[in-house]
């Protein structure tokens, strides 16, 4: 996907890129898909922009480039650059990506919810995930009836920063000169003033710099990347592939969560049969956590770049992966402990019916002896 370039001379110019990751089903096959919405499909590439190591692993999803749009955005007419990326792990990720160009930091905040005269830039990513899901259908395990709401995360991305050349000011040094009015632009508050200063560092601690222009800024609803022109793709990538871990961790935790619900109530019935489909159940979905967790392991390998590593590092922090992680591993420990709990309850079941029938033989075996004699 080609960089937009500026085509002002305002202060501040870049694009916003809008990140939508929606979950459609249980799984994909792995198959190469023909196009998709008109378009051809290809295997995404990224490659390192800074030094690393020769041998280099990535995931790659596949991924498809729509003709670029026009809409009526708050500056006038704007193009409007798309993309999806396919993961076989039943999600997608769309990406929007708006150009600007302003005066001021503030002026951006009213990016975060962008409005066109056909809608918000929300709604048509809902709208183009729905006619993917119906051309994917045939590609999914077992689909889902009906998208839920996606999981996105905006970008602010600046070319360069004001005065920045060779000899210009470093972005750390920039970001600390503006730490209330970046905190504003990522907690979309119109007015830095009302920001604490506990707010405000605790909204941009999260920071990386390479070189001493490029500075990336990330936050639990929004990011910041400055100067990082080369590596830009693969930097939204890297978010990207945080953004749908997330979608997947949640969809799987609200099935956990059904799941329990369903498993408490049958358990209180005290059916022999019910027990059984619960057995098979709790089996399914054991197998099923296990395949989630290493197929999301496996998107996010990415050796060799590590400055995209560290970037991952923290977006992992901010989106408390490690956190839903551990709460779906409690929650398949406690679906594993009513499972042996069952099998147990089958054992003993299956021990006193031995039991009975070995006391009944005792006893039928005693009566012919009486009765002969």
């Amino acid at each position: 996907m080609q960089t937009p370039q500026p085509t002002n001379s305002r202060l501040y110019t870049g694009q916003v890129v809008y990140i939508y990751a929606f979950d459609l089903a249980y799984d994909m096959k792995r198959q190469q898909l023909p196009e998709l919405l008109g378009e051809p499909i290809q295997d995404y590439c990224i490659g390192p922009s800074k030094r690393s190591p020769k041998q280099l692993f990535f995931y790659r999803p596949q991924m498809v480039v729509l003709p670029p749009v026009l809409r009526e955005g708050p500056a006038g007419t704007v193009e409007i650059r798309r993309s999806i990326k396919i993961f076989n792990i039943g999600a997608v990720s769309i990406q929007f990506c708006v150009p600007f160009g302003v005066d001021k930091l503030e002026d951006l905040v009213a990016y975060h919810d962008l409005d066109f005269v056909s809608g918000t830039v929300r709604q048509e990513a809902s709208q183009l995930a729905e006619q993917a899901l119906n051309q994917l259908r045939p590609y999914c395990v077992r689909a889902v009836p009906y998208l839920g709401p996606p999981e996105d995360y905006t970008v602010f991305c600046l070319y360069q920063l004001p005065q920045a050349g060779n000899y210009g000011i470093h972005a750390e040094d920039w970001l600390k000169e503006n730490t209330s009015q970046v905190a504003a632009l990522l907690t979309q508050e119109q007015d830095a003033a009302h920001l604490s200063a506990q707010e405000a560092a605790e909204s941009t601690q999260q920071y990386l710099t390479y070189y001493y222009s490029d500075l990336v800024v990330v936050d639990w609803d929004a990011a910041l990347v400055v100067g990082e022109q080369d590596s830009l793709n693969d930097i939204l990538h890297i978010m990207e592939l945080a953004n749908v871990q997330l979608v997947e961790l949640e969809a799987y935790d609200r099935l956990l969560d059904a799941s329990l619900d369903a498993v408490y109530r049958d358990l209180a019935k005290r059916s022999r049969h019910v027990s059984r489909q619960i057995q098979q159940n709790l089996r399914e979905i054991r197998v099923d956590l296990a395949r989630l967790s290493d197929e999301l392991l496996n998107i996010t390998k990415f050796f060799g770049d590590w400055h995209l590593a560290r970037i991952y590092r923290n977006l992992s922090g901010r989106f408390h992966l490690a956190d839903w992680h551990g709460i779906m591993r409690e929650k398949l420990k406690t679906l594993g402990d009513l499972y042996q709990l069952l099998q147990q309850d089958s054992v003993n079941f299956w021990m006193v019916l031995l039991e009975t029938t070995i006391v009944l033989l005792f006893i039928i075996d005693v009566v012919l002896l009486l009765t002969r004699s």
